[in-house]
């Protein structure tokens, strides 16, 4: 619950000025949030979820997004006071490291223990094309192809994740992706070797969500270049940086991103629930 003695407070639309700009001082980091932003506004009726602040109006020091996920940008200890009571319904507390990592060293006691903690999953951003030939079979995915996309999408997910993702809601999402022209495959005879999404979008950044190439059609190589293409198309359409984030451990996606020239400039970590 917010006091008035709190230094936290509950952001509005007459905060979006100040919260874009405190957001725009790590574009990248921050672009989940900036996209909601951007589009939907501040206020709570609008966007699904809360936005908290720390620091007083035109000089927020740091934000978190509460909703389904936490999504906290910069640190502030009493974040966690008010999220205390929250863990119902929370999926995932997700975003950059420091803030992340911070914030469930405060709430994870009572929280009590996560299904999957990802501590250090380097944040990577590309600006150029790859130094790999595209391939020129990776396209935009067709509305009438969901049928064959959506099954692919749920092999990665419970792949990436460990378990299903919520059926209506996980659909709902991959055919918003495909109508918004930012979901790609390379699908022959009705089979999707490969996909990727777009899956956020600012004016800084692209991010690059949903990697995933069939089982039977990896250690082949075709990831990078289908990489390629995804990024080749991304640069010319959508923004001036491919961007994505990556599990530390993931050794084979990470030689895939650097030989299509993704530099790393943070850290993200994950909690999941």
């Amino acid at each position: 619950m917010l006091t008035s003695t709190m230094p936290v407070r509950l952001l509005g639309e007459s905060d979006r000025a100040d919260v874009l700009s405190l957001l725009a001082r790590s574009p990248i980091a921050s672009a989940q949030l900036a996209e909601r932003i951007e589009a939907y506004g501040v206020s709570a009726w609008r966007t699904g979820g809360q936005l908290l602040g720390h620091g007083p109006r035109s000089h927020l020091e740091a934000v978190c997004w509460r909703g389904a996920n936490v999504i906290p940008i910069g640190v502030s200890t009493h974040f966690a006071e008010v999220l205390a009571a929250d863990r119902r319904g929370v999926g995932s507390i997700a975003g950059p490291a420091e803030a992340v990592l911070d914030l469930w060293r405060r709430l994870g006691p009572g929280w009590g223990p996560a299904r999957l903690t990802r501590p250090d999953q380097p944040l990577l951003v590309t600006g150029g094309p790859a130094a790999v030939v595209p391939e020129p079979r990776v396209r935009l995915v067709r509305r009438r192809e969901l049928s064959l996309l959506y099954p692919a999408s749920v092999a990665m997910y419970t792949e990436e994740l460990g378990v299903p993702p919520i059926e209506a809601e996980y659909q709902k999402r991959v055919a918003s992706l495909i109508r918004a022209r930012r979901a790609y495959a390379w699908i022959e005879g009705g089979q999707v070797l490969f996909k990727a999404e777009l899956a956020v979008v600012t004016r800084h950044t692209a991010q690059l969500q949903g990697v995933w190439v069939a089982p039977e059609h990896r250690g082949r190589g075709i990831g990078s270049a289908c990489l390629a293409a995804v990024v080749e198309d991304g640069l010319r359409r959508l923004a001036p940086t491919v961007s994505l984030y990556v599990n530390d451990f993931n050794s084979t996606a990470r030689r895939v991103y650097a030989k299509c020239g993704f530099r790393q400039v943070g850290t993200f970590a994950t909690i999941l629930f």
